[in-house]
Formats: C-alpha cells, sequence, structure tokens
C-alpha cells in the first residue's frame, strides 16, 4: 500500500488520529490510542493546517474526507487522475478540480489540509461577488447595456480575467442579480427585458394538461378547407350566475349545430362524458375531429 505520512505510516493510523480529535480527545490522547508519539500527532496536526468541523451534514456527491485519501493515496502511487477517479466512483473531473484546489503551496497534497480548505469554502454565509466588486459590477452593467447576453458576459469575464477568480460569474449568477436588484435597475437590462424570472417547471407535468393533446394545426387539411362534412368545433355557453351552461357542437362544412346537455355540470369530465354519450348516435362518416 502507498504510505502517506511523515513517519511512513498506513493511511489508516492518521485517518484514526484525526477522527480521535474531532471527536474531542486532546492531541495527546489522541496520539496515544493510535500508537505514536505526541510529536507525531503534531506534525500531522500542523500540516493539516486546523482542524474544522462541517456546520452542517455534507451531501453525498461531494467529496469525503475518506475520498480525499483515497486521491492521495493515487497520486503517491504515481496513478493519473482519470484512475483514481474510476476507483472512487467519481467523474474525473472531480479530480483534476480537487488536486489543482487542494494543492498545498509547495505543491503536494495533503488530503486532512485539503478537507479543511474545502469546508471553508463551504462556509455560509458568503457575500454576493457583486455587492463586493464594483468593477464586476460595472462590467456587467456595461455588456448588458450593450444587449449582451448572461452567457456571453460570463465568457467574457472568463477570457479577460483567467486568473482573478473575483471577477468571474457564471449565467445564473448575473441573471440572480439582475433579478435580486443588485446591478442598476435603470440601465441594466436583458435582451428580452424581462424583469422577473420566469417559474421553473423541468421535469414537473403540467395540471391541466391534456393527455396526448393534439395542436389545432395538425388537424385534417379537409377541416382547414370545409370540403367534408364530419370535423366539428365545439364550444360552452355558462348562463346567468353560472347557474347552467350549454355545450354547442358546429359542423364546419354544413354549420349544422348540435346542442348538448349538460346536466351534471361543465367541468371537463362532465363535459367530455356528454359529448361521447350525445355524439354516439351520429354516424360515423359524421364523427370525424371535433376541435
Amino acid at each position: 500500500m502507498p504510505r502517506y505520512a511523515p513517519n511512513q505510516l498506513p493511511l489508516t493510523v492518521p485517518k484514526r488520529y484525526f477522527e480521535l480529535r474531532r471527536g474531542g480527545l486532546k492531541g495527546a490522547a489522541a496520539a496515544r490510542q493510535v500508537g505514536v508519539s505526541v510529536s507525531c500527532g503534531s506534525v500531522w496536526f500542523i500540516k493539516a493546517g486546523r482542524m474544522l468541523l462541517p456546520d452542517k451534514p455534507i451531501d453525498a456527491r461531494y467529496l469525503t474526507q475518506d475520498d480525499r485519501i483515497a486521491i492521495a493515496d493515487g497520486v503517491q502511487a504515481g496513478c493519473s487522475a482519470a484512475a483514481i477517479a474510476a476507483e472512487l466512483g467519481k467523474h474525473r473531473s472531480t479530480v483534476y478540480r480537487e488536486l489543482r484546489r487542494g494543492r498545498k503551496a509547495d505543491g503536494s497534497y495533503n488530503p486532512w489540509w485539503a478537507h479543511n480548505q474545502a469546508i471553508l469554502r463551504r462556509r455560509r454565509p458568503k457575500e454576493e461577488k457583486f455587492q463586493a466588486s464594483k468593477a464586476l459590477r460595472e462590467f456587467v452593467n456595461d455588456k448588458l447595456q450593450q444587449h449582451w447576453s448572461p452567457q456571453q458576459i460570463s465568457r467574457q469575464l472568463a477570457r479577460h480575467h483567467p486568473d482573478d477568480a473575483a471577477l468571474h460569474a457564471c449565467a445564473e449568477t448575473i441573471y440572480r442579480a439582475l433579478y435580486n436588484g443588485l446591478l442598476d435597475k435603470r440601465t441594466a437590462k436583458l435582451r428580452t427585458a424581462r424583469t422577473r424570472r420566469r417559474k421553473q417547471r423541468r421535469g414537473i407535468p403540467l395540471k391541466n394538461a391534456i393527455p396526448r393533446m393534439r395542436l389545432i394545426h395538425t388537424r385534417p387539411r379537409e377541416a382547414d378547407d370545409r370540403s367534408t362534412a364530419g370535423h366539428w368545433e365545439g364550444d360552452l355557453i355558462i348562463g346567468k350566475g353560472y347557474a347552467s351552461a350549454i355545450g354547442t357542437l358546429v359542423d364546419r362544412a354544413t354549420r349544422y349545430v348540435h346542442l348538448i346537455h349538460l346536466p351534471h355540470g361543465w367541468k371537463a369530465p362532465q363535459v367530455r362524458d356528454a359529448l361521447a354519450e350525445q355524439t354516439a348516435q351520429l354516424p360515423a362518416a359524421l364523427r370525424r375531429t371535433l376541435t
């Protein structure tokens, strides 16, 4: 097994040491329990930077401390980032980013130090980028006045300031800043002139959608040119005070009107059932389509 500790102990030993420290034990007591000297434990502690605990549970999709230990193991063994990712069951981009962000100034990768840095990055609340950076606000305001889209602005920021993370903003961050009033409302506007976000309903079925609904422009051409009988147009007439209603069917070719009695109400299910029952006696040739 690859080694990763000042005294070449297996990784399970410092891992247990840090678990005990996070559990509340002092450094000397934790060192005694794992069978190392106090100075060895102190070296681990110093290299890790400090002992941090997440303020809330971390979602499983993020790297854990064990994942970072496995990454350090793989780096020590000379494995590629892609091979390490395959072993962890993560995307290789996750490991590439972790190695880029988690290395110390000397280029080494310490899993405990990297884990502490990840906890620091996750701490909330964070100040909004657009509140903290006047230069970023002015740049985005200027581009929005020129009718640039947030996506274009995001790419331009990354291109012009590749090494300054404070001047990077993804398109979603720009949208949020615009809708939350962090940009100049008088001049910073979208090309669509929209000032509020539309409701996001991706993957959520519409409650009022008709199953297998066909749009009106898909009906047969003979219904449009009124050349053949049997293509009907339906409507609903509601009486005074919503006390009564009646359905109407008009044949597009002959202009024949058929009234639909609605004794049980005029909600969609009742109208559907009444239509089916009261048009069943029509010949099949006269029951082609209904709009």
